[in-house]
């Protein structure tokens, strides 16, 4: 889905995945990332100052957003009237009346499902699926044992894969038994706990009075003294939930992700070896886990001033929801027909919160990307949370093409923390000199979740959309801005005091290095800047 590298599992409750964080502690404002630094001394975008100060009496046109992700919950309080609504679809009619090929897609499609209306949920991750595919004729063979190009290139590829596959099989299924004995330990002692004080509530000093001689009851005591005592006000039967929340992901990683038996696919029943096929899945775009797909669909545009929820970026924009994200990596041949499809049906703008280190097929992938382009849509992606440096390690999609060439409407965001100084980058964000256009907030992101909830989240999956919502703004009061020209202006309006500062290199403890050294333009994207910009900037050109 969207975690697709979970690095590490933090004790004090912070869960740091491939795309995710899900933190317990709020230290800011819910809409921090809506508010300006100069009149709330918090480094948002300044939608909110933008709105009041630069556009109140300016008309907008509305924008077709494609949320490309894991599903999206469009009967949402929040989002089901910003949702996109087929104009050209009878809904559950059965019948492709608007001819386009997908049936009764009314807020979208589905292409991880199958007609009989059953979803993929886990999925391999991608080294997974190469593994499989390579294991059985390359497995103990050296380079002298081939003579064409095209093998040597695949050994060199599988002993890669290999390599990473075995250390990630051993670090996440290490992690995933500690995470059950804490689980099944701590969940024994609530129950101990709860018995011997005739109480229904555990928390830290309720910890503290428990009796008990045996070693394991003594073992998980402290265990459960050292995770509560920081946490004012926390329970034990909260942290069994969190622990669970992530040896539920370990558990779908161990089971499904890294098991090379494991493979849904026939789910969506299409020719996977046809990379060209089109029409498959189904309109299911919600899914059977909306959770990623619905945060990032209300940081883009959740319903603003309604007084319910939170306010998303973007005030007049429609929501299309596209479903090709599973717990596990994204196959390019879902992703690229994702593109595809948001494309001919208006998206102008796609929020693509997802990646991997491996690609299966890059080159439908890149076709789908230069289709987009051709077509005036700009692709804004998440750079990923590993803490690694993304012009050494290639983060798939990726702007580049194979073989040569570069789209010209990919950007990359990587993640800005709440927290000033040198603690402004988020410590989990990819980072690259050459790769990452521009950062955005992405740290306790206050957002919707399926069923009518709201919840805090980071990652690079959170800062994508804000900077998707503040372009979302940007086309629908400049229409005729080209891809090109809005990421040029939300490059160029970006805020650039922190560039010559050290911060925090991201993936360490304490490093220190110039914030200029981790992107191109050392730049935090602001609406209000590049508001300005875009009116300057029109002005100009007409």
């Amino acid at each position: 889905m969207f975690i697709n590298h979970l690095k590490n599992l933090f004790i004090s409750g912070l869960l740091i995945s491939g795309s995710l964080l899900q933190s317990q502690t709020k230290t800011r404002p819910d809409n921090w990332f809506n508010l300006d630094a100069a009149t709330d001394s918090v480094n948002g975008v300044s939608s909110d100052r933008a709105y009041k100060e630069l556009l109140k009496n300016k008309k907008s046109t509305t924008v077709i957003v494609g949320v490309i992700d894991s599903g999206v919950d469009f009967n949402h309080e929040d989002l089901q009237s910003v949702m996109w609504t087929n104009p050209g679809e009878i809904a559950g009619n059965g019948i492709d009346d608007d001819k386009n090929g997908y049936i009764d897609d009314i807020h979208g499609w589905n292409f991880i499902g199958g007609k009989d209306g059953k979803n993929v949920s886990d999925d391999n991750l991608e080294m997974t699926r190469l593994m499989r595919k390579l294991k059985t004729k390359y497995e103990g063979k050296t380079d002298a044992d081939f003579k064409a190009k095209e093998e040597k290139n695949e050994l060199k590829l599988f002993t890669a894969v290999k390599e990473e596959y075995t250390k990630t099989k051993d670090n996440y299924e290490g992690t995933y038994n500690r995470l059950k004995f804490l689980k099944t330990g701590l969940s024994d002692l609530n129950e101990k706990v709860k018995k011997q004080l005739s109480i229904e509530r555990v928390d830290f000093q309720a910890v503290e009075r428990y009796v008990s001689e045996d070693k394991k009851d003594v073992r998980m005591k402290g265990f459960a003294t050292n995770f509560l005592k920081n946490s004012e006000g926390k329970t034990l039967d909260a942290l069994i939930e969190e622990i669970n929340g992530g040896f539920e992901q370990f558990r779908s990683y161990v089971e499904c992700g890294l098991n090379m038996d494991f493979d849904p696919r026939s789910i969506v029943g299409d020719d996977y070896g046809n990379s060209n096929e089109r029409y498959y899945g189904n309109a299911d775009c919600n899914g059977p886990d909306s959770f990623h797909g619905t945060h990032v669909a209300g940081i883009i545009g959740a319903a603003r001033n309604n007084g319910i929820g939170m306010n998303g970026i973007a005030a007049d924009v429609r929501i299309m929801a596209v479903r090709c994200v599973p717990a596990g990596d994204e196959r390019d041949k879902d992703v690229a027909n994702a593109i595809r499809y948001a494309v001919d049906n208006g998206a102008k703008i796609l929020n693509m919160s997802f990646g991997k280190k491996y690609s299966w097929d890059k080159k439908v992938v890149d076709d789908a990307v230069k289709y987009a382009e051709s077509k005036g849509v700009l692709l804004i992606h998440a750079a990923g949370n590993d803490g690694e440096d993304i012009d050494k390690v290639t983060h798939y999609p990726c702007k580049k093409f194979e073989g040569k060439g570069e789209a010209t409407n990919f950007m990359d965001v990587g993640a800005l923390s709440w927290q000033k100084g040198d603690h402004i980058v988020a410590p989990f964000s990819n980072y690259g000199k050459k790769t990452v256009d521009i950062f955005a907030p992405g740290v306790d992101i206050y957002s919707t979740t399926p069923k009518n909830g709201y919840k805090d989240a980071s990652g690079t999956s959170m800062a994508s959309p804000v900077t998707c919502g503040v372009a979302a703004v940007l086309k629908s009061y400049y229409p005729t801005l080209t891809p090109e020209q809005l990421k040029k202006i939300l490059v160029k309006s970006s805020v650039k005091s922190y560039k010559s500062k050290k911060v925090i290199k991201p993936g360490t403890k304490d490093e220190l290095v110039k914030f200029e050294k981790l992107g191109k333009n050392a730049g935090l994207v602001n609406l209000y800047e590049a508001i300005k910009m875009a009116e300057k900037f029109t002005k100009t050109k007409t």
